[in-house]
């Protein structure tokens, strides 16, 4: 996959996720199934700052910079969207300057570890979707219907 194919298929990945973020009810931002957990808001706040202060900062050979995904970065449900919108923004513009041989080379994860970082940013994506999964089961155990990820429902797709 080439620079510019990941950061095509990153933005898809992304707009999906802003969708679901965006059905968390106002008034539930702080609502989680067991003292401890993460909240809904924290679960947008964890992929934003993970997004910018890890990935972007290691793919560029900086270590991480993630502190806090906590409500003091944001705390209301449109204050979360727009720093989910932020973080994306600027992680983008970092991963918009990587050269086909930067994208081949290689990166240190925060564990220590070199990987290419092609496959860290891959890995990236499986993390926001993870967390994405999460916030789909959490809006259903406070009843908010959430959308079919690709446009048809289970049963939609058995019936045809």
């Amino acid at each position: 996959m080439s620079p510019p194919d990941f950061l095509a298929y990153f933005e898809r990945v992304r707009g999906r996720t802003r969708k679901v973020a965006a059905l968390i009810p106002a008034d539930r931002v702080d609502w989680t199934y067991k003292p401890g957990a993460f909240t809904l808001g924290d679960l947008v706040r964890h992929i934003a700052v993970t997004e910018r202060f890890m990935w972007a900062e290691n793919v560029s050979g900086r270590p991480s910079l993630y502190r806090s995904h906590g409500p003091e970065l944001a705390a209301s449900r449109d204050e979360i969207l727009a720093f989910l919108d932020r973080m994306h923004a600027e992680a983008m513009s970092i991963f918009s300057s990587l050269t086909p041989e930067s994208f081949a080379g290689t990166c240190t994860t925060p564990g220590g570890s070199g990987m290419p970082v092609w496959k860290w940013l891959r890995a990236m994506i499986e993390h926001e979707i993870h967390h994405r999964g999460q916030i789909y089961l959490m809006l259903s155990m406070i009843g908010v219907a959430t959308p079919p990820i690709f446009g048809l429902t289970s049963e939609e797709v058995r019936g045809r």
